[in-house]
């Protein structure tokens, strides 16, 4: 119960990984804010497994794609579970395909999804966080490497994440709160499952040769999140199997 009397928000936590986080968070102690966008049925079915624990949880409707629904759900969070300690930036899109074909819209949706809602989001608890906050965004190691054509937006956006947590640790370093990046490669998620078309392509560009699960980043996000993460902060944690090896 590392930690105990601390408040979690995780945003995209209906599924996959977001879910995994947020039980995880929930076990160790926190109460759990989680945002979804149109699944409430899961989100809420995450919340009951999370009480059914003997966890604190809190189902808030946030679509990202929205420029306020970030910074409101971290202000609904402070307002009905006390404070926030915690932020997990995990809500994302995938936007794949020929570069070519790649539209406006589909740069500004990615862009407001992957990048400006995980500023606002930021932006938002940095004015509530005090000494030992924590702000742990999930990107991708496809920000590292970009092992095959088709993923130019998802890579860019992803690739932004890592100039925004240095600058979130600068900009807060001195207030005690830390600010990283998981970079998660090959996940089996509902998003991006194991034997789903891209599966043999992705294992075959890691080095283990298998993919990981949410279970994983679930883990080295409670390690950031507690004791663990007490002088970690403004860098990049690349979980992937070897992706980027």
């Amino acid at each position: 119960m590392e930690l105990a009397n601390k408040v979690a928000l995780v945003s995209g936590a209906s599924r996959g990984i977001g879910a995994a986080v947020a039980q995880r968070l929930a076990q160790d102690g926190a109460a759990v804010a989680l945002t979804y966008a149109s699944a409430a049925d899961k989100a809420h079915a995450v919340a009951r497994q999370i009480e059914e624990r003997g966890g604190r949880a809190l189902v808030i409707h946030a679509d990202h794609a929205d420029p306020g629904a970030a910074a409101d759900a971290v202000e609904q969070t402070v307002q009905e579970l006390g404070s926030l300690d915690i932020l997990v930036n995990n809500a994302g899109i995938f936007s794949g395909g020929p570069l070519e074909e790649a539209t406006a819209d589909d740069l500004d949706r990615i862009l407001a999804i992957d990048v400006k809602a995980v500023f606002l989001a930021s932006q938002a608890a940095a004015r509530h966080m005090s000494d030992g906050g924590r702000i742990i965004n999930i990107g991708s190691a496809l920000a590292e490497r970009v092992p095959g054509p088709t993923l130019t937006l998802y890579s860019m956006s992803k690739s932004a994440l890592g100039g925004l947590t240095k600058g979130l640790a600068r900009d807060l370093g001195a207030r005690g709160i830390r600010a990283t990046l998981i970079q998660a490669g090959p996940i089996d998620t509902d998003m991006n499952p194991e034997n789903g078309p891209a599966g043999d392509w992705l294992r075959s560009v890691t080095t283990l040769g298998h993919y990981g699960r949410a279970d994983d980043i679930a883990a080295l996000v409670s390690y950031l999140a507690g004791d663990g993460g007490r002088y970690v902060t403004g860098t990049a944690i690349t979980i992937d199997g070897g992706l980027a090896a």
